[in-house]
């Protein structure tokens, strides 16, 4: 997960942005932060689908295999 501070940022430089008051190397920045963040997003989120065991209601594991094979290779991209 992002720090506090470079979320904090992230949102000082969107609202430059929205001012019209961006630098280029202020924009290059906000990219670059933009980008971790996602990076940061799609990491945590695909850990949690890796973790997802689905069952019905007479305790069968019924986890797509789409899913387990996720678990197995975690692919990173």
């Amino acid at each position: 997960m992002l720090s506090k501070e470079k979320i904090a940022r992230i949102n000082e430089l969107s609202k430059k942005k929205k001012q019209g008051t961006l630098t280029e190397a202020e924009a290059k920045e906000q990219t670059a932060l933009r980008k971790e963040y996602l990076d940061s997003f799609r990491n945590s989120f695909r850990d949690t689908i890796t973790n997802v065991k689905i069952m019905d209601a007479a305790g069968n594991d019924v986890t797509p295999e789409k899913v387990k094979q996720l678990k197995r290779n975690k692919p990173l991209n």
